[in-house]
């Protein structure tokens, strides 16, 4: 890329529907979910170092909570480049803050990228062409980018973005314009969307200059820009919660879609370990010393590979023993974690459990 390119990580989430492997000190982003030896926001930081053009241009921005483990996960991040939120206020406060910040340093046409720290992408190259094409139209036009993925099932866990008009391709790929956004569909409506070809799952990665989405903002979310710019970081437990497709991308009317097919997945729950690692040679998928009888389905986590797990007669379930916990649950129920972690704050038997 010619213009220079300030990716900003987001790196604040807690990764609730991972639990008990992610907890307070250790959200889903520190964890490795795929085998290999790289944490998630590790994973992140490296294919993006590859299009920042070194750690000088990334940022990442994270709860006071986890910022040690961030600057732990990445020694090489400059630390004026780690945004520290004294409280999460969801996604728009953590986009109009990092932009502020890149403008002050950089100018109003600064191209800036938005990526959660918790997505695992299979092809690189084709991540890195996706980003330049998107670029080259943020740079050229008042234009707010989302990358959304081409659907391969009718998924009622994603939001759901629809092509409008087509604008124009760059390096060979086709941008619309956003006719809307949509949350969580039930199973028939995602089948709609399907059955249209118009339609792409929400990826939560956007692409635009400083000046651009800053000016959308001061239209769309003043009650977050505003108090920003007025009063610096130290206002941010004051700002509303709000994701920035609710304050922003369902109001703008310059929003762009990127249909893309890169290999994605948001790790939303423990079903996703499935959809990455299963074999069809293995009836479950097993990162854990497994002894079975008739189980099959199953996906099966331990973190001591001192510790055995044995089963005998289960199908489609979910079991992962991290330390003193035990989660056992089946797999179309993976979502509900959350409430039982309510649960579990509510009782201070299990605080260290969390």
């Amino acid at each position: 890329m010619n213009t220079p390119f300030f990716p900003v990580i987001l790196a604040g989430g807690k990764g609730e529907r991972f639990w008990p492997l992610s907890r307070a000190l250790r959200p889903k982003q520190f964890l490795s979910l795929d085998g290999s030896s790289r944490s998630l926001l590790q994973a992140t930081a490296d294919r993006l170092l590859q299009i920042a053009d070194g750690w000088e241009n990334l940022w990442v921005i994270t709860s006071s909570q986890i910022a040690q483990g961030v600057r732990e996960q990445l020694p090489s991040l400059p630390s004026e480049n780690l945004l520290v939120e004294l409280q999460g206020r969801d996604t728009a406060a953590a986009v109009a803050w990092a932009s502020l910040e890149i403008k002050k340093r950089y100018g109003e046409e600064a191209m800036i990228g938005f990526f959660p720290a918790d997505h695992w992408i299979a092809d690189q190259e084709a991540f890195a062409r996706t980003l330049s094409a998107a670029t080259q139209l943020a740079a050229s036009s008042e234009a707010i980018v989302t990358l959304g993925i081409k659907p391969t099932f009718a998924s009622t866990g994603y939001g759901y973005i629809e092509e409008g008009e087509k604008i124009g391709s760059f390096d060979e790929l086709p941008f619309f314009h956003v006719n809307r956004f949509t949350e969580k569909p039930d199973r028939e409506t995602a089948e709609k969307f399907l059955s249209t070809g118009k339609f792409s799952w929400n990826s939560g990665m956007f692409i635009f200059r400083a000046g651009v989405v800053l000016k959308e903002l001061h239209t769309h979310a003043p009650e977050i820009i505003e108090p920003l710019e007025q009063h610096g970081a130290d206002i941010y437990p004051q700002l509303p919660k709000k994701s920035i497709d609710y304050a922003l991308m369902e109001k703008t009317s310059i929003a762009y879609v990127l249909p893309v097919e890169f290999g994605w997945d948001d790790l939303g729950d423990w079903n996703a370990i499935e959809r990455l690692l299963k074999k069809e040679e293995n009836p479950n998928v097993e990162l854990a010393t497994h002894v079975g009888l008739d189980t099959q389905g199953a996906v099966i986590y331990a973190t001591d590979p001192d510790d055995v797990i044995v089963t005998i007669g289960l199908e489609d379930v979910v079991i992962v023993r991290d330390r003193n916990v035990t989660l056992i649950v089946k797999k179309d129920r993976t979502q509900e974690i959350k409430q039982i972690l309510k649960t579990l704050q509510s009782d201070s038997r299990f605080t260290e459990l969390l």
